[in-house]
């Protein structure tokens, strides 16, 4: 590893953002992973871009939908994070015994999730290994939001593709 990789690292690892959910359905198929990298990037329009993995099955399905939805986990369910991080959803069905409901343009929403929002695909952009989902938010629930889920909480999940 090299200088700026180190300081980049360094650098990444100061931050402790919120880890998300990403849910997608398309043709009668469903998908679900455990995302890193997301964040509000524009406030007049409000959009949210969230970044997939090319390798992962949900990015798969994310090309064939109109809208992906985007949850927040509460900090004591780690569980989900490593259901929706470690396995694929290709060979599991990763909603079989979790309550979730249809959304708007058909996304999957969690039940069990702290808060969630669907967002409408606006744009998309190849960044290397990953290719970000500009959203636009059509619907959103936060109740009463605790603390979520943070990326260092998750940092133990081995990803179930390849990175």
């Amino acid at each position: 590893m090299g200088a700026v990789d180190e300081g980049i690292a360094a650098f990444t690892g100061i931050a402790d953002s919120s880890a998300y959910v990403v849910t997608a359905a398309a043709d009668g198929h469903r998908a679900g992973c455990l995302v890193g990298f997301a964040s509000q990037c524009s406030i007049r329009p409000v959009r949210f871009a969230v970044w997939l993995s090319k390798a992962n099955h949900t990015y798969r399905l994310a090309l064939a939908t109109t809208a992906l939805a985007v949850h927040q986990l509460p900090q004591h369910r780690h569980d989900l994070a490593a259901r929706f991080g470690s396995l694929c959803s290709a060979r599991t069905d990763k909603f079989s015994g979790l309550d979730w409901e249809e959304g708007p343009e058909g996304a999957v929403v969690l039940s069990d999730s702290l808060a969630w929002f669907v967002g409408r695909i606006h744009d998309r952009c190849d960044g290397g290994d990953h290719v970000a989902f500009l959203l636009d938010p059509i619907a959103a629930h936060a109740p009463d939001p605790g603390p979520p889920l943070s990326l260092h909480d998750v940092g133990d999940i081995t990803a179930g593709h390849p990175v």
